[in-house]
């Protein structure tokens, strides 16, 4: 089977990204929600600056595109630490953080 191109356009405004150093994980049974916040130290307060709904199957995909570019850049430049300290505390409502 050939290789199918896609062209996807990027907006400048969409290119030049967002900062979000939290991602709250829900899920229902036919789709999952990933809100990424950003939020500042000390602040109990956060902002959702992007939403993100997928399918459980999309979900999945980005599931292992992720690991996989995890274990690429783990390769180039070594373990990335994991550092709980100052974590937030895994939500209690089926949802997760991230």
């Amino acid at each position: 089977m050939p290789e199918q191109k896609i062209d996807i356009n990027l907006p400048e405004e969409v290119a030049q990204g967002i900062y979000s150093n939290l991602a709250i994980i829900s899920h229902s049974n036919t789709e999952f929600i990933v809100d990424f916040v950003s939020l500042l130290p000390g602040v109990q307060k956060g902002t959702v600056r992007s939403r993100v709904i997928m399918t459980p199957q999309n979900t999945k995909r980005l599931l292992n595109a992720l690991a996989d570019n995890v274990s690429k850049y783990e390769e180039q430049n070594g373990v990335i630490v994991d550092n709980p300290q100052g974590a937030i505390p895994p939500m209690m409502n089926g949802g997760g953080l991230a």
